[in-house]
């Protein structure tokens, strides 16, 4: 494991495979760290492949530091990755991320299009219900908690609980926040997911996709599921020019089984992305 500062924050971050070789970074969804069941089986199919990969924590997750200085989550996940790549002088690099993971990937290759070789998603969140849900997630619960109790409320959310855990200098940034300017934060960093006709990734304008002329591969989401709809990968797909839209390498009830065991055994979400392998390698090839 290694640390850097970034703009101020120390994000923690992990190089594996030869120096050498075109390097793909990965990046999860939801708050999850780099080592998710999943992510390092993932990586370590691609450095077998012969890529090196970038795994890394993002801001308010795993053991990075917690910030709330920023215009959005997502935003603030895009630059901290785009100044990471620059500062571990890698070059230009594959984007690969999922759910949350992929919005950042876009969002990133979107402002800085000449750091980026190849994009490759899968998971990418949208749907009324699905952004209404993450609003929810991501900013209503330390919001009421914030209302409730203060700041110390927050600290003890389990929310941020891992994020403390790993790094507890987190705890002090959370409790040094005012608690009616944290209140407003949350709610602007939930107003980021309002769903909209003219887009369907918060974040993201059709200017936006219109930089991403880099191959883009593109899985198309489950039909059953709701936290990333079908309408919106093909969606994207119709914003994205010469974008590759496949299907995922694995059933379309995915989503729906990995949270189901999520929540009955404690299993991991990305424990099936190593099938993602074969067609990464492929596409990066």
């Amino acid at each position: 494991m290694a640390r850097t500062n970034i703009e101020g924050l120390e994000i923690e971050y992990e190089l594996l495979g030869p120096s050498d070789a075109p390097v793909i970074v990965l990046t999860p969804g939801g708050r999850f760290a780099k080592d998710s069941p999943g992510l390092p089986q993932l990586a370590e199919a691609l450095v077998a492949g012969g890529r090196r990969v970038l795994l890394w924590d993002r801001p308010n997750c795993g053991a990075s530091d917690i910030s709330f200085d920023a215009e959005s989550e997502s935003g603030l996940h895009a630059d901290t990755l785009l100044g990471l790549i620059r500062a571990l002088g890698l070059g230009r690099v594959t984007l690969a991320g999922g759910s949350a993971g992929s919005r950042v990937s876009l969002i990133a290759a979107s402002r800085d299009p000449e750091s980026v070789s190849h994009l490759a998603l899968w998971w990418v969140s949208g749907g009324v219900i699905g952004l209404m849900t993450l609003g929810m997630f991501y900013c209503g619960e330390s919001a009421v908690a914030a209302s409730q109790g203060g700041m110390a409320a927050v600290a003890a959310a389990p929310a941020w609980a891992e994020q403390i855990a790993r790094n507890p200098a987190n705890r002090d940034v959370i409790l040094r926040q005012d608690c009616d300017a944290f209140i407003a934060k949350m709610q602007q960093w939930a107003s980021f997911y309002t769903p909209t006709d003219s887009t369907p990734v918060p974040g993201m304008t059709a200017a936006d996709f219109a930089k991403l002329t880099m191959p883009v591969l593109l899985m198309r989401n489950g039909r059953s599921d709701l936290a990333h709809t079908r309408q919106t990968s093909d969606w994207v797909a119709e914003m994205i020019p010469g974008v590759q839209l496949v299907d995922a390498p694995w059933p379309d009830d995915e989503w729906n089984r990995r949270s189901a065991a999520a929540r009955a055994e404690g299993r991991g979400l990305f424990e099936g992305w190593p099938a993602l392998a074969p067609q990464l390698l492929a596409f990066t090839g």
